[in-house]
């Protein structure tokens, strides 16, 4: 789909655009897939439209031709720094330089057109008859704004190569330390390859994390997040697996749960490529055509057609449809865990929704022969009374799935089962194991097809996604607890293989945590408490009892004051992710000063998403309520951070407290300025809170990072360690922690951003 670069522009890829007051419209002809290069080319397109779609008739007074030229001049300046980026960009990496190269050189002639054809500041002086400029050559300006967006475009997208090629080499790289560490025979070099496998998983986690975040599919982020989740909890049951097999080299249970750890983690790795490039193996199934709810939806929307077209298709293909939706519902009727009042209401609906069919289908005969009102208005009746129908067979399929899947977690609360496992392994018991190993297979079946169930029910793909990834880790990992316990049963006295069984176990209660949360989640959509859009920056809401708002309007602010704030909101977006890394850094995430800065980064990201009209923040007071809470959690960190220095030397101490003095002074202004009366200064009051909490979040990525290093230097004084990764376990070995982290694209943008 390509990206339409219109008036409201580039910030919808896809969606088409109507022109302007002169007709005026861009579509670069290239698909724009990742977030990035489309919130870069907003404000240049904003921009651009705002001076192609100027009414020509309007009086030429000095005020608007000075505008007309700056904004000229503005689009030339920010294009040449986007060049310079761009070329920066070509230089290191030769494969693609004559490429960018070129879309640089038109980029920067089409900003030099447009800069000269709105030279117009001297138009109104005697000399300046048969100039040429926007107002006598509006098409020269149109064709140099096209070229200027579409080489712009390409640049980006270019630059976008780039990163793709950089997840390939990375995705290469651990893939290369991974065979070698299957073919490892000591532990001595099982640790030094582990070391330089942990330092490629970092780069790779940083990548793709980066790029999840921003892609614009919302099912291609849910394929990435399944399979991210995949390598970061693999990589742990790699290293006790591994660490397993060596202990016990003959020990045929621990080679297939080593085994099963590095073909799952392969499998992930393939899969990051596929998203990336966009590469399909052969027969890859789409999800969407097994889900029930997806199939109501699209049946309901062609029957609701014939009100507009009684010739849109054949009474043979909806009856096709329906049968296939309602062969579906099977998988509820022959689950054995389904309960009989439920089968019986699914049965009875689906029986209903057959004759309710063919009622439909006679009287859209008996339509297209006869085009009475009265037909007409029976037409409407059946196709309410199957849409209803349909409806309350949703209810019946989602009340059954939620229900098995409540009752399946709370038997599960406890893991009985793992724990008598653990214990069978420690007792050497092989009876004991074959029983409750038997029991586990008999869950993680019982799980699996809960999945499935929750699956036809979730009601978008990504939920959809995260169902078939919750589904197929059950699968495995169920059958990984079995192999682990039985190495532990051969051998019940090795450290090694017990740590080994807890860490799978502990990948299974995660998951059974993750399903919950799902649960959650497909409720929500469910009852419609997802995927809410709230108005961009609707302030203020008059609250009652508020002093302060009593005499305000309910007004937006206007489109320079919405482009303020959301460049304030952009930036302290992208703090939250530099605070976000530095928090994952920490090996005790439960450490004060950690709980403080992730609290603050969490709050960062709401801000930020009020001020793209996005959410929990609804209304004004709710700002207002975020931004004390915020304040207190910064003061709360300073405490914490200045408890931290009593431990260290002079110097160390003296230069934490230089940062914590910067700190301290921003919470209290910011306290002030809430607490300040409006005075029908909305904007400037949320301008002024929005630029005070990106400075905190700016002075707390620097204490989180400064604080880091002293703690990891003051521990460094006391014991030797090992500090290639960043959380351990419990013997110490090492293991990875995963982040995300900033891209290209977001040095592009800022080279645009004085545009916005």
């Amino acid at each position: 789909m390509a990206a339409s670069l219109g008036p409201a522009g580039g910030g919808g890829a896809g969606a088409a655009h109507g022109s302007g007051p002169s007709g005026f419209a861009f579509d670069s002809g290239l698909e724009i897939k990742t977030r990035s290069v489309e919130q870069t080319l907003l404000p240049l397109v904003s921009q651009i439209t705002t001076l192609i779609n100027h009414k020509d008739n309007t009086k030429k007074s000095d005020k608007t031709l000075q505008a007309i030229q700056r904004v000229g001049q503005a689009v030339n300046l920010a294009v040449g720094r986007f060049v310079k980026v761009g070329e920066a960009i070509a230089d290191e990496n030769w494969d693609l330089k004559e490429e960018i190269k070129i879309a640089c050189i038109e980029a920067k002639q089409a900003g030099e057109t447009i800069a000269a054809l709105t030279d117009v500041s001297s138009l109104n002086r005697p000399e300046s008859d048969g100039q040429i400029t926007i107002f006598t050559d509006k098409t020269g300006v149109i064709k140099a704004a096209r070229l200027l967006l579409s080489s712009v475009t390409r640049v980006l997208l270019l630059a976008d190569r780039v990163v793709i090629k950089q997840i390939i080499r990375s995705r290469n790289k651990v893939l290369a330390t991974m065979e070698r560490l299957e073919k490892v025979n000591s532990f001595q070099e099982f640790v030094q390859i582990f070391s330089q496998f942990g330092n490629e998983m970092v780069e790779f986690a940083h990548l793709t994390g980066d790029r999840q975040n921003d892609l614009k599919d919302e099912k291609k982020k849910a394929k990435m997040a399944a399979a991210r989740s995949v390598l970061e909890k693999c990589t742990m049951m790699l290293l006790t697996a591994s660490k397993t097999c060596l202990r016990h080299p003959n020990c045929e249970s621990a080679h297939k749960n080593k085994e099963g750890v590095f073909d799952r983690m392969k499998v992930a790795l393939d899969k990051v490529i596929e998203i990336v490039t966009e590469c399909k193996p052969n027969g890859e199934n789409d999800i969407s055509s097994i889900s029930i709810f997806t199939g109501i939806k699209e049946f309901k929307m062609n029957i609701e057609t014939l009100r507009e077209n009684l010739y849109f298709q054949s009474k043979e293909t909806l009856s096709a449809m329906l049968e296939a939706l309602l062969e579906r519902t099977e998988d509820f009727t022959d689950c054995a865990y389904t309960s009989h009042e439920h089968r019986e209401r699914i049965l009875e609906l689906s029986a209903q929704a057959r004759t309710e069919l063919q009622q439909l289908i006679s009287v859209w005969i008996q339509a297209q022969s006869r085009k009475t009102k009265s037909i007409a208005e029976e037409l409407e009746l059946t196709i309410l009374k199957i849409s209803h129908n349909l409806n309350e067979l949703k209810k019946e399929l989602h009340s059954t799935a939620a229900q098995l899947a409540a009752d399946l977690l709370k038997y599960h609360a406890d893991h009985v089962v793992l724990k008598a496992l653990k214990l069978t392994g420690v007792e050497g018991n092989l009876e004991g194991l074959a029983e409750y190993a038997c029991k586990l297979s008999e869950q993680k079946e019982r799980l699996v097809e809960t999945c499935r169930l929750l699956r036809h029910v979730s009601g978008t793909e990504p939920l959809e996604i995260t169902c078939l990834h919750a589904e197929e880790t059950f699968q495995v990992t169920g059958q990984q607890i079995i192999s682990a316990a039985e190495t532990l049963t051969l051998h019940p006295s090795s450290k090694i293989a017990k740590e080994n069984l807890d860490v799978f176990c502990e990948a299974w209660e995660s998951q059974i945590s993750d399903m919950s949360i799902l649960l959650r989640e497909i409720n929500d959509v469910f009852e419609g408490r997802r995927g809410e859009k709230y108005g961009y920056l609707s302030l203020p809401k008059p609250m009652k009892n508020s002093a302060n708002l009593r005499s305000l309007k309910a007004d937006k602010p206007d489109s320079e004051e919405q482009a303020k704030i959301a460049k304030l909101g952009l930036k302290l977006g992208l703090l939250t992710s530099d605070a976000n890394c530095e928090i994952e850094k920490w090996e005790d995430q439960e450490n004060e000063m950690v709980l403080s800065g992730r609290n603050m980064s969490s709050m960062a990201y709401s801000l930020y998403l009020f001020t793209r009209g996005e959410g929990p923040l609804k209304t004004y007071q709710d700002l207002i309520h975020q931004l004390e809470v915020f304040a207190e959690e910064g003061l709360k960190l300073a405490s914490s951070v200045q408890a931290f220095s009593k431990q260290l030397k002079d110097d160390d101490k003296l230069m934490l407290l230089l940062e914590i003095n910067k700190f301290v002074p921003l919470c209290h202004q910011l306290q002030t300025i809430i607490k300040t009366p409006l005075q029908n200064q909305v904007f400037l009051k949320v301008d002024k809170c929005i630029t005070k909490a990106r400075s905190m979040m700016a002075v707390l990525v620097q204490l989180l990072s400064l604080c880091y290093k002293l703690l990891k230097k003051n521990r460094m004084r006391s014991c030797q360690r090992d500090n290639t990764y960043s959380t351990r376990s419990k013997d110490g070995s090492c293991i990875i922690t995963w982040c995300n982290s900033s891209s290209y694209n977001i040095v592009f943008l800022l080279a645009l951003e004085e545009l916005s």
